[in-house]
């Protein structure tokens, strides 16, 4: 699977433990119709009043299935590749 990166303009009063869990849901929901995905974690910038979430998936079109369901409205979604090091 890709990553995908959902980025989102929030207040930081959002209630992040609730997004990530609809996220969550959102991509088990679609992984069990056949259309694999998985939410990864969430990064919050309070200082930018930005929010990035972090799904797998085949197709973007997955993720933002995924980010809709969940109730996120996303500024953009864009690949990703994650570097541990």
């Amino acid at each position: 699977m890709t990553g995908f990166l959902v980025e989102v303009y929030a207040s930081p009063a959002v209630a992040l433990a609730e997004i990530q869990e609809r996220a969550r849901k959102a991509a088990t929901d679609l992984s069990e119709a056949g259309r694999p995905a998985r939410y990864v974690r969430s990064i919050v910038v309070p200082g930018d009043e930005t929010c990035f979430h972090l799904f797998e998936a085949s197709t973007v079109e997955i993720v933002r299935e995924a980010a809709s369901k969940a109730g996120i409205s996303p500024q953009r979604i864009v690949e990703a590749e994650e570097a541990n090091g």
